[in-house]
């Protein structure tokens, strides 16, 4: 290694110095042998002082420690994703709560789902929009309390006939002060199977009738 490449170091050079190697990345092994080096040639009317030896052998033990920890967090992640595989292929075949605006219905078939609020909020009403985004179903569900409240829509459209098999959009509006607000609803929904997404976002969940979920989402269980 160049006598600039110790000197960044933190580190004197004596005698000869070899050449750099071409990866500039630097080891406990190496960082020893540097020390090893140092020592060896080190000039004996000006020995290394012990403070500058016990301030080298910090800097090792800070690389030591680094390269420990840093496989350390390597095998942690593989473990948590591991557990959070299993974890997360145990709820197939049981319902979530995720949230969702949108659900494809079979006909006959009810919609549940819930709101999360902050606050108490008035005037709160249930909006249905069908397939060509026409409202089909409305249905006022009164002042809600803060905390998660619970909804359902029965499948009918507002003529009391069952809504044909398609997809609808769920909307919660509130009033407040005499303006209206959109809040995110939440639905229930079956998991059918569960993947890896392969740009790293983690793992998802196939909710049937709501489509794929990010786990990490993922409300409530059951």
């Amino acid at each position: 290694m160049t006598s600039d490449y110790i000197s960044s170091l933190g580190l004197t050079s004596y005698g000869t110095q070899t050449t750099a190697a071409a990866d500039s990345s630097l080891g406990q092994d190496d960082f020893l042998n540097l020390m090893l080096a140092q020592l060896k040639n080190q000039d004996p009317t000006d020995p290394v002082t012990n403070e500058d030896f016990v301030a080298q052998l910090a800097q090792f033990s800070t690389v030591s420690g680094i390269e420990g920890l840093s496989a350390s967090f390597a095998e942690l992640s593989q473990t948590l994703s591991q557990n959070q595989t299993l974890q997360a292929a145990s709820l197939v075949g049981n319902s979530v709560l995720v949230p969702a605006r949108s659900i494809a219905l079979e006909e006959g078939q009810s919609v549940t789902g819930a709101v999360n609020l902050s606050s108490s909020a008035g005037g709160v009403t249930l909006n249905v929009y069908g397939p060509g985004g026409d409202l089909v179903r409305s249905e006022g569900l009164g002042t809600l309390a803060a905390g998660l409240q619970e909804f359902s829509w029965d499948g009918l459209l507002d003529d009391g006939t069952p809504a044909p098999a398609g997809s609808y959009e769920i909307e919660i509006v509130a009033e407040t002060d005499g303006a209206s607000e959109s809040l995110q609803p939440m639905l229930d929904g079956q998991v059918q199977s569960v993947t890896m997404d392969n740009n790293g976002g983690g793992l998802l969940l196939n909710v049937l009738g709501v489509g794929s979920v990010s786990f990490a989402d993922v409300y409530r269980i059951g």
